[in-house]
């Protein structure tokens, strides 16, 4: 399938994200262990965010990283197709935080997008949106006009290769060549090469189960590649230590990555 297949979801996205926004924004806070420990520090590293820097947060959610740029010294144009998520950014964010412009904006919409302000940004980020959303060519063709020339875009996402809702984590006890038991955890991958339309949930117990968008690297960076950017910076963060206790689990899984960091620049 390709993106075009996809487009008629769009919607429902937005409906589905509207109904997940308060309990998004009460589990999530200002960033849960993935974000405060792989996502955040990854992108941090990426964008190398200046002091007055003027950026464009796509999918930006409660805006808890949209709330960590702006403590850095950017100026945030943070923008969410959810009403109620845009809301609730709102609500969190001091009332005199002058570096903040929240707005809702659909992704999918170029024109939108474009309105924004052409070659007004500095960088642009999108935390863990882009398998949110039904389509991509609408945002990185737009990304053409108002970003700057050579300006970053960073993104995570799911680690495509392994971290989907058709991939699913095991453990298994296993007997050692000492005859020790131990358990070993690894990632049992069914299927890959074909970009499809799957649900699951972020956080358990969220109201509505959301579509996951899953593209394969391939299918993903042609697309970056195709609006103008080329690849010059890439993180797999995953966690350090594992906990070792019997479930099957990412903090477990320490040699492999579940987030894929990004940052894509315009070859112009």
């Amino acid at each position: 399938m390709s993106d075009g297949d996809f487009q008629g979801l769009n919607e429902d996205v937005r409906d589905i994200w509207d109904q997940n926004a308060e309990f998004w924004n009460h589990h999530m806070g200002e960033g849960n262990e993935f974000h405060r420990v792989l996502i955040a520090p990854a992108q941090e590293r990426l964008l190398n965010l200046r002091p007055g820097d003027i950026v464009l947060d796509v999918g930006c959610g409660n805006g808890q990283f949209t709330r960590r740029m702006a403590a850095l010294g950017a100026q945030v144009v943070a923008v969410d197709v959810s009403a109620r998520m845009i809301a609730n950014a709102k609500a969190i964010t001091p009332q005199d935080n002058q570096r903040i412009d929240y707005r809702v904006v659909d992704a999918t919409d170029r024109d939108a997008l474009v309105a924004l302000g052409e070659r007004r940004f500095d960088a642009a980020v999108s935390t863990m949106t882009l398998m949110d959303m039904a389509s991509l060519e609408p945002l990185l063709s737009s990304l053409q006009q108002i970003l700057k020339p050579a300006a970053p875009f960073v993104f995570s996402i799911c680690h495509p290769c392994f971290n989907s809702p058709r991939n699913r984590l095991t453990a298994e006890e296993v007997t050692s060549d000492g005859g020790v038991p131990r358990t070993r955890y690894s990632v049992s991958i069914s299927d890959y090469l074909s970009a499809q339309a799957t649900k699951g949930v972020a956080m358990k117990a969220q109201p509505a189960v959301q579509y996951y968008f899953d593209r394969p690297l391939s299918v993903l960076f042609n697309a970056c590649f195709k609006a103008g950017f080329v690849l010059d910076g890439l993180e797999e963060p995953g966690f350090s230590e594992s906990k070792d206790d019997g479930r099957a689990s990412w903090r477990n899984l320490i040699d492999v990555p579940p987030i894929l960091v990004a940052r894509m620049r315009l070859a112009r």
